[in-house]
């Protein structure tokens, strides 16, 4: 699976990198036929603490699913970016495995 990490006005370390590289990985564990994903991160306004903003769209045949998830650290955005997508290609595999 292609993975692409866009950082918006800021440049993202190899650590940040890799870490996200392994979350957004395991999603291709549960689907197949995931063909890659493209993660953006973004810092929102300064002055809230919830500032770091992960957007992650995952592109399978025909479809492409979406999450973008606010939070305190880039990491923990990018955890629950995953779950939301994990959840949603269960839905999407159970949809079509009749």
């Amino acid at each position: 699976m292609k993975v692409s990490i866009n950082s918006v006005h800021f440049k993202a370390d190899n650590k940040l990198e890799q870490f996200i590289e392994k979350k957004v990985g395991k999603l291709s564990g549960l689907y197949e036929e995931v063909i890659g994903s493209e993660i953006t991160l973004k810092l929102d306004k300064a002055e809230t603490k919830e500032n770091k903003i992960a957007e992650i769209r995952v592109q399978i045949p025909g479809y492409d699913l979406f999450a973008k998830k606010q939070s305190n650290t880039f990491e923990e955005a990018t955890d629950t970016a995953v779950d939301a997508l994990k959840k949603q290609l269960e839905k999407h595999k159970g949809r079509f495995k009749k």
